[in-house]
């Protein structure tokens, strides 16, 4: 089976689709929301070296649930699987 391992300070997500039904049946994609969306961390690269040497140790974690800009990064797709790269600093936050 492939995998994607990102490079340097770039962190792999796999975004977490959520519909909402309003009254009436009206179902609302995430497509049509503004509104940061919801992920999971599934893989992180080897870290931006610092300028000596040293390597940034990330503020997320596989399996965190975070928050991402709806257009941040880049989509890919792979096993039939929709997945995100983004850098960390795209990552608006961590859902506690």
């Amino acid at each position: 089976m492939s995998q994607i391992k990102p490079l340097g300070n770039r962190v792999l997500l796999k975004r977490v689709e959520e519909d909402e039904q309003v009254k009436g049946g009206i179902i609302i994609p995430d497509s049509a929301k503004e509104k940061p969306q919801e992920a999971e961390v599934v893989a992180l690269g080897n870290g931006k070296k610092a300028d000596d040497g040293t390597a940034h140790e990330f503020s997320v974690a596989v399996g965190d649930r975070v928050l991402t800009s709806k257009y941040g990064g880049t989509e890919v797709k792979l096993n039939d699987v929709d997945y995100i790269l983004v850098d960390e600093d795209d990552i608006l936050g961590i859902i506690a």
